[in-house]
C-alpha cells in the first residue's frame, strides 16, 4: 500500500507544468484575501435567503469548521510527514512553501469536501459545481507536493464525516424541536379545554 501511494505521487506530481498556475491557485485560495472575501460574501448571501439555501450556507460554514477541526486531530494525534519532508532531493517537485507542519490529513481538500457535501445534499446540481473543485484542490495538493494521496483522501472522508454529522445533526435537532412544540401545543389545547369546561355556567 505504501509503494502505491508513492507510485501514485509521484503520478500526479509529474503532471506537465503547464497545470502548474491552475494547481496553484486551487492548492493555495483560501489563502488569498479576496477568495476569502468572495467566499464570505457568497456565505452571508446564501444564509440572508430562507428554506434549504440558508440551511446550505449555515451548515456549509459549521461544517468548515468540523472539518477542519478533524485534520487537526489527526495532525496532532498522528502526525505524518508530508512529502517534501522526507523524500526532498529525489524527483519531487515542490511547488509549495515548505513546511514544518504534519501532514497527515489535508484540510484543504476536508473543507472543499465538506462544502461540497452540504451543497449538492441542500442544493442538488447547483451544488455539484463544488464536487469539482474538492476533486480539484485535493490533486492541487498532491501535484504541489504539499501532501501525499493518501492524506488528501483522508481530508476529503474527514470533509464528508463532517457534511454527514452537520446535515443529519442538524434534522434530528429540528425533528425533536418539533416534537416539543408539538407537546407544548398540545398541552395548551389541554388547558384550554379545562379552562372553557370550568367557566362552563351550571
Amino acid at each position: 500500500m505504501a509503494d502505491l501511494n508513492r507510485q501514485l505521487f509521484h503520478a500526479i506530481n509529474g503532471w506537465p507544468e503547464s497545470l502548474a498556475p491552475t494547481m496553484r491557485f486551487f492548492s493555495e485560495a483560501t489563502s488569498l484575501l479576496w477568495v476569502k472575501l468572495v467566499l464570505g460574501a457568497l456565505v452571508i448571501a446564501l444564509i440572508a435567503k430562507p428554506g434549504r439555501t440558508r440551511r446550505a450556507g449555515a451548515q456549509a460554514l459549521l461544517g468548515f469548521l468540523i472539518a477542519n477541526g478533524f485534520t487537526d486531530l489527526f495532525k496532532h494525534g498522528l502526525p505524518m510527514h508530508r512529502p517534501f519532508q522526507e523524500i526532498a532531493g529525489t524527483d519531487m517537485v515542490l511547488r509549495g512553501g515548505w513546511s514544518a507542519s504534519a501532514g497527515t490529513a489535508s484540510a484543504h481538500s476536508a473543507n472543499m469536501a465538506v462544502v461540497a457535501f452540504v451543497f449538492v445534499y441542500h442544493l442538488g446540481w447547483w451544488g455539484f459545481p463544488w464536487v469539482l473543485v474538492a476533486l480539484i484542490t485535493g490533486l492541487s495538493r498532491v501535484y504541489n507536493g504539499v501532501h501525499y494521496p493518501y492524506q488528501v483522501l483522508l481530508g476529503w472522508t474527514c470533509g464528508v464525516v463532517a457534511g454527514l454529522l452537520v446535515t443529519k445533526g442538524w434534522e434530528l435537532i429540528q425533528r425533536k424541536r418539533g416534537s416539543v412544540l408539538e407537546v407544548e401545543d398540545g398541552q395548551k389545547e389541554e388547558a384550554a379545554r379545562k379552562l372553557d369546561h370550568e367557566i362552563e355556567p351550571a
